[in-house]
């Protein structure tokens, strides 16, 4: 039997309650949030409301009521049929970051099943779904019945998120994008714990990115948004844990979709940039404990070859060709150091702008992506470099992309003088732990 709708609210009163700063009732909530799904409330009004959050905030209550109505506008999934354990990962969004890609099967060949649902790229930060499209074959959409025979049978899926997943949420992420509410930590909390908790996952752990190319600038906002993200993981029975990790430059050598597969399959051989590696390895570690299964060391399953084995098997099962040459964008320009001295500054928001603009990311929803373009980083923060040596370079099959692509870098990479002793000019990788 369907259960009837909540209760008739007014919009207008729900949204004067948040505007003067009011809680709003577990009805007021349960009711706006079935409405704007079912078309009853408008986008105009849904964008009043969420500027009236994002000025005046929610209790704990209410960002855990919001959750839940959230999940209760569509299902449910089910993986307790597994033989494994199920733990998942999720990123707040970063400029390089590709850890999804190796983690996943990497995680899997350890012994716990990874329902990775997935998302696309917007703006300056890349999307999973994206960057394992420019695998020639492979697919993003499955059934709830492939996505469990994948489990089963390789342990490690990345997919989209179905419709039927927290469908309040997809119109309301929409919305949020183009009026200027991003930023509302209640709203991305629960955009991103609706999905997770309705995804049926036993152990979450949270990845949550500070600095310039991270939608988190401060630590504070971090630690903000973790906490209540873990709170509301934790409130709904999944065993939920957050690291706050650095994202004032890009993670790895590589911003733009078939770049970063390229990178993450350099990791699973062995290989690949330290700081991928380390937190691959530090996210693995997290997830195996809260999955119970800490007495394994990932690292082994990376020089064993079982993760390749199992990321062969993940892209295989999809209809992916994991031994197909990636796409390579046709045009390649290089940006070299004008001067002898060291990399003294490398921002992350900067290159992920840059790697946007060249085609590797989308102004709006539904937008084609350039599979190769990006920015590739011939360089670290602190490398020594001499004049003329190139520090990155910039990929794209449209030409014309490339001067506002170095507009966006301008003033963002820079060689200097070495610092004085003790110096550090990156912060360490993972900020914190919270959970």
């Amino acid at each position: 039997m369907t259960p009837a709708p909540p209760a008739a609210h007014d919009a207008v009163d729900v949204i004067r309650t948040k505007r003067d700063r009011g809680e709003l009732s577990d009805g007021q909530i349960d009711w706006v949030l079935d409405a704007y799904t079912r078309g009853d409330v408008a986008d105009e009004q849904m964008s009043a409301l969420a500027m009236a959050v994002l000025l005046n905030g929610m209790t704990r209550r209410e960002v855990a009521r919001w959750t839940a109505a959230m999940i209760a506008t569509g299902e449910r999934l089910d993986f307790s049929s597994l033989s494994r354990p199920t733990a998942d990962k999720h990123s707040t969004g970063g400029v390089g970051d590709k850890t999804t890609l190796p983690l996943a099967p990497l995680v899997a060949a350890c012994g716990v099943a990874v329902p990775q649902l997935s998302g696309r790229g917007l703006g300056h930060t890349g999307g999973t779904l994206d960057k394992l499209e420019s695998v020639p074959g492979w697919r993003a959409s499955l059934s709830t019945q492939e996505v469990l025979r994948q489990l089963e049978d390789v342990g490690a899926v990345v997919c989209a998120a179905g419709t039927g997943l927290a469908p309040a949420d997809a119109k309301l992420y929409a919305l949020r994008d183009v009026t200027g509410t991003v930023e509302s930590i209640p709203l991305i909390a629960s955009s991103i714990m609706s999905k997770k908790i309705a995804e049926g996952t036993g152990a979450l752990v949270l990845d949550v990115k500070v600095g310039s190319g991270a939608f988190m600038k401060t630590a504070d906002d971090a630690r903000e948004l973790a906490r209540t993200m873990v709170d509301l993981g934790t409130d709904a029975g999944v065993r939920t844990v957050a690291l706050l990790t650095d994202m004032s430059t890009p993670l790895g050598r590589t911003a733009g979709n078939a770049l970063e597969v390229r990178e993450s399959v350099e990791v699973l051989a062995g290989g690949g940039p330290a700081d991928v590696v380390e937190l691959t390895l530090a996210l693995a570690r997290e997830m195996l404990a809260a999955a119970g299964r800490d007495g394994v060391d990932p690292a082994d399953r990376l020089a064993d070859g079982s993760a390749m084995d199992a990321w062969r098997r993940m892209i295989a099962a999809q209809g992916g060709d994991p031994d197909a040459p990636l796409p390579a964008a046709r045009h390649a320009h290089d940006v070299s150091a004008e001067v002898d001295g060291v990399v003294t500054r490398l921002d992350a928001h900067a290159v992920g702008v840059a790697a946007w603009r060249l085609g590797a990311g989308r102004a709006r929803q539904g937008e084609a992506v350039q599979a190769g373009a990006g920015v590739e980083l011939h360089v670290g923060l602190g490398d020594a470099v001499r004049a003329g040596q190139r520090l990155l370079t910039l990929h794209t099959d449209t030409p014309g992309r490339v001067g506002r692509a170095l507009e966006a870098l301008a003033g963002q990479v820079t060689v200097g003088p070495a610092p004085g002793p003790g110096t550090a000019l990156r912060p360490p990788l993972v900020l914190d732990r919270i959970g």
